[in-house]
């Protein structure tokens, strides 16, 4: 499996909800197949999300193809709008 969504279960944010459940509502349009890894199982998921993106602050959703860091939902969001998300996936 190439894509992986980092994502949690348990948020007080909904702003955090809203955008990950638009980010799986574009993925699965699109029908691109990924893996979500729930980081609220365990911290050392969280960690792991925040060392791949290289940033000790990062929050859900952050996006990956294998190890390979493509960016937040600000960044998905511009690539949806550029129509390039099969690009910003490093998927083309």
């Amino acid at each position: 499996m190439g894509i992986k969504l980092y994502y949690t279960t348990v948020t007080a944010s909904r702003t955090v909800k809203s955008q990950q459940a638009e980010v799986i509502r574009i993925l699965d349009s699109k029908s691109i197949q990924y893996e979500l890894v729930d980081i609220s199982v365990g911290g050392e998921l969280r960690d792991e999300m925040r060392s791949k993106a290289g940033n000790p602050t990062a929050v859900p959703p952050q996006l990956f193809n294998e190890d390979q860091y493509c960016g937040n939902y600000e960044m998905f969001s511009e690539a949806v709008e550029a129509d390039s998300v099969e690009q910003f996936l490093k998927l083309a």
